[in-house]
Parts: C-alpha cells; sequence; structure tokens
C-alpha cells in the first residue's frame, strides 16, 4: 500500500479504451504503477514493479491470464490478482481461480463495486460477482449441484492445456487456423497442432465434432 493507504494497482488489459475506462473510474482512490496488453509484457512488469493487486482480463495475446497468473505468482506469491473478464463462463472462472487469482468480476460492475472489489482483495479477502459466487464454491466443495458446473469439472477438459483451450474456442467459432494464429501470435503450424492434439486427446475426427464438443460446455 502507499502511504496514503491506497492500493498500488496494475492493470492487464488488451483494450486500451477500457483500460482507460477502468482508470477513470477509480480515479485517486487507487495509485496505477502500471498496464501491459498482452501476457509476456505483463508478467515482466509485475514482478519488476511489485503492486498489491492485478486487475487481470482473462483472455490476452500471449497466453491469457492463466499465464500471467503462472509466470508471476512462483516467484511474487504477495501480489494478488482479481480477474475483470466479459466472460462470466464457468470454465474461464474455475481456471483462473484454480490458477491463483483472489477474485473474478465481470466487467458489467459498476465503478464503486469494482473500487470496492480492488480494496477488499488488497486487503486479503475474495471477491465475486454475485452471480458467479454459488459456482465456485461448489466446484472448490466438489459439489455438483449446478449444471453450469460441468465445463469447470468436466474430466475430458481438464485434459487440454490453457492454450489448446484458447484454440479450440476460437476454432468453435469459426476463425480459420490463420486467423486464430493470427490472434494469438503463434504459428498456423502450431494451430494446427494443438488441434490434432486435442482431437486426440477428446477421440473426436472432425472440426464439427469439436465445435459441437465446445457449445455442449459453454466454451464458445
Amino acid at each position: 500500500m502507499t502511504d496514503q493507504g491506497r492500493p498500488r494497482i496494475f492493470l492487464v488489459e488488451d483494450h486500451a479504451v477500457f483500460r482507460a475506462g477502468v482508470r477513470a473510474e477509480l480515479g485517486d482512490a487507487v495509485e496505477v504503477v502500471g498496464e501491459a496488453d498482452e501476457a509476456d509484457a505483463a508478467i515482466e512488469l509485475i514482478c519488476e514493479r511489485s503492486p498489491d493487486v492485478v486487475l487481470l482480463d482473462v483472455h490476452l495475446p500471449g497466453g491469457g491470464g492463466q499465464a500471467v497468473l503462472a509466470g508471476v505468482l512462483p516467484t511474487h506469491p504477495e501480489v494478488r490478482f482479481l480477474a475483470l473478464s466479459v466472460s462470466d463462463a464457468p470454465e474461464d472462472v474455475i481456471a483462473v481461480i484454480r490458477a491463483g487469482a483472489r477474485g473474478y468480476l465481470t466487467k458489467t460492475v459498476s465503478g464503486p463495486d469494482l473500487l470496492q472489489g480492488v480494496y477488499r482483495v488488497a486487503a486479503g479477502d475474495a471477491v465475486f460477482s454475485p452471480r458467479l459466487a454459488g459456482f465456485v464454491l461448489d466446484a472448490f466443495a466438489g459439489g455438483a449441484g449446478a449444471g453450469d458446473l460441468a465445463a469447470g469439472l468436466d474430466p475430458e477438459l481438464d485434459q487440454i492445456s490453457p492454450r489448446e483451450r484458447e484454440v479450440l474456442r476460437l476454432i468453435a467459432r469459426g476463425y480459420t487456423y490463420k486467423e486464430v494464429a493470427r490472434d494469438l501470435m503463434i504459428s498456423t503450424k502450431t494451430v494446427e497442432s494443438h488441434v490434432s492434439s486435442v482431437l486426440r486427446k477428446l477421440q473426436l475426427s472432425t472440426r464439427h465434432e469439436l465445435t459441437k464438443w465446445a457449445t455442449d460446455r459453454r466454451l464458445v
């Protein structure tokens, strides 16, 4: 914390307009010590500046929010992460919490609620958008009461790496291999390799089957 008790915040978000909006909403109640729009830069700068709280988008170029968590927490466990994403898919929420985030808010959150969430996470609390809290608790209790948990607790899904999930999500949305490669900043050959790996793990044979599998689990 700063001398004035304001949390030191780092923003990880690939849309500059949204980053500017978050800064405006938080105003002088926090000290923003840096920003990044992709995973590798975020890891380097967060480790360098050691903020109190990182506001982390889940889907980013270069590996996504989970890559940032994996790159920072082993050496800087004191840094707390609050996911702030447009996605409220159970698979996204549970994956990022498992990776070490202290909370998850959707981008529909109001400015005052976002600020309160930042302060609570800085103080060591866990924070979730109301609709998300129930299935997160169920997931970590091992419960299966909510149908929405299927994506978060699916043994088939657990076989797939975070990068393969990113590729799968885009393929299921109708992206070409070339478009996926551009979006994730990897080669087309690497995309093909990831798709082949997912098809093999899930024992599927066509892109159509893969899209149906992803849609059934609300990954799209």
